[in-house]
């Protein structure tokens, strides 16, 4: 989905110039939020005029929309190139989870304010900036699939994939209470055993 319109034809100068809107508006955004950000701020911030701006998207609700669709192709981009879809070992598993962690700890200003606004996108938009996060639980999703393919059945595998994506947004959500309890790499190396703990305890249940 690309609909936002743009008065210029170059492609790479509107991609160059709608790169600069959105780190404009995710400073803005960490600091005021969406609704208190005007369009005329964001143009200053990025370096244009207010005419400029409008060149490239229509609405303020275009910059939130590039602003979460940015954020998402991020995350996808950078943990699919932590993903061996030939891999099977455990430590491939942990990887990944590892890599997950990482990135979320890297961009967790990013993902938080796309948490905090995505709301105020309209429906057709929401609709496909969710869509992006299924299709991210999606990866991990296969990556356990083929770690432990005999360990857990299609809902189980989904719903271990969906603890996986929100353990790594949590450390960004509740940072200012688990970095008094935890370091980043303590963090990571509990739930990783819990997380393994909780399959090996499942498949030995089937066992049995």
């Amino acid at each position: 989905m690309n609909s936002i319109l743009s008065s210029i034809k170059d492609p790479s100068l509107i991609e160059k110039r709608r790169n600069q809107i959105i780190r404009s508006a995710i400073s803005l955004f960490e600091k005021k939020g969406f609704h208190r950000t005007t369009t005329r701020e964001i143009a200053k911030e990025a370096g244009f005029s207010i005419g400029t701006l409008y060149e490239y998207i229509r609405t303020k609700e275009d910059i939130l929309f590039l602003v979460c669709d940015s954020i998402y192709l991020q995350v996808r981009e950078r943990l699919e190139a932590q993903i061996d879809p030939d891999n099977s070992s455990l430590a491939h598993f942990i990887n990944v989870i590892r890599s997950y962690f990482y990135l979320m700890d890297d961009m967790q200003e990013e993902v938080i304010i796309m948490y905090q606004e995505v709301k105020s996108l309209k429906k057709e938009s929401k609709d496909y900036v969710l869509q992006k996060e299924k299709d991210m639980v999606s990866m991990l999703e296969r990556v356990i699939a083929k770690c432990f393919p005999h360990s857990l059945n299609s809902n189980e595998r989904q719903l271990l994939a969906n603890n996986i994506f929100i353990q790594g947004q949590m450390w960004g959500f509740r940072r200012w209470m688990l970095q008094k309890q935890f370091t980043l790499e303590a963090y990571m190396d509990s739930q990783i055993q819990f997380l393994i703990q909780s399959i090996q305890a499942k498949s030995s249940s089937d066992k049995c």
